[in-house]
């Protein structure tokens, strides 16, 4: 009887060993004490990032460019309370672009608020071959007057601050650009897109007019097949 009840006694404590093992175990890969747990532990991490992958891959090739930061502050009973105003420009590269601002405690959800809300206000602004503007214009707003004029090709992008960040995300390969009255980020980019949303295409006055878009391109001393080969080309 006494061997038989050794023999059980060693049974169940190897039992309970097995199990404290495997409870150790799991906590090792909990806690990455051993390889196998640390290589388990790993793979379960990378499984939910895979998970998450597409939820922030949300941005269907949208540029987006952070233009200014502000802080403020506010003076309260104990102490200041700080706050943060984000400016962001976003686009698609293809004529489609948008300005945004956003306010926040915190300046990654500043970014967040103001990227939302210039991802709902893109406009569209049509390319002259899908590198430069049209045609010549002007925008104001505030004490901010800017001027663009269309390019030749190679010329590049002529802005500085927050234009060169509007016609990057617009997808402008060559334009000049001058801004005069202000180096307030706000205004100059409400007068950037002022000077934008005038901008039309020859096709769009063409069927505006009810005309053909050669007989508009005819009018300034080209000939007909000039006018005819330059419609052609025009897509926008």
């Amino acid at each position: 009887m006494a061997d038989e009840n050794t023999i059980d006694t060693v049974d169940v404590a190897g039992d309970i060993g097995g199990d404290a093992g495997e409870s150790q175990g799991r906590r090792g890969r909990g806690r990455g004490g051993n390889r196998e747990g640390g290589e388990g532990r790993g793979r379960g991490r990378g499984g939910r990032d895979d998970r998450r992958g597409p939820k922030q891959e949300e941005d269907d090739g949208i540029i987006e460019k952070l233009v200014h930061i502000n802080r403020v502050s506010k003076t309260v009973k104990g102490g200041k309370r700080f706050g943060f105003a984000a400016l962001v420009v976003v686009g698609d590269g293809q004529g489609r672009v948008g300005f945004g601002h956003g306010k926040a405690r915190e300046v990654p959800e500043a970014i967040t608020k103001a990227t939302a809300s210039a991802r709902k206000k893109m406009i569209r602004v049509p390319l002259k071959e899908g590198r430069t503007l049209h045609h010549d214009g002007n925008g104001r707003f505030g004490a901010g007057k800017v001027t663009v004029r269309t390019a030749p090709p190679g010329t590049g992008i002529i802005a500085g601050g927050p234009m060169r960040a509007v016609f990057e995300s617009l997808g402008v390969a060559d334009v000049v650009t001058k801004s005069v009255g202000t180096s307030n980020p706000y205004n100059m980019i409400r007068a950037t897109f002022d000077a934008l949303s005038d901008q039309t295409s020859p096709k769009s006055v063409a069927q505006r007019r009810g005309k053909k878009v050669a007989d508009l391109l005819g009018r300034g001393g080209a000939s007909a097949v000039e006018a005819e080969a330059e419609a052609a080309a025009i897509v926008e």
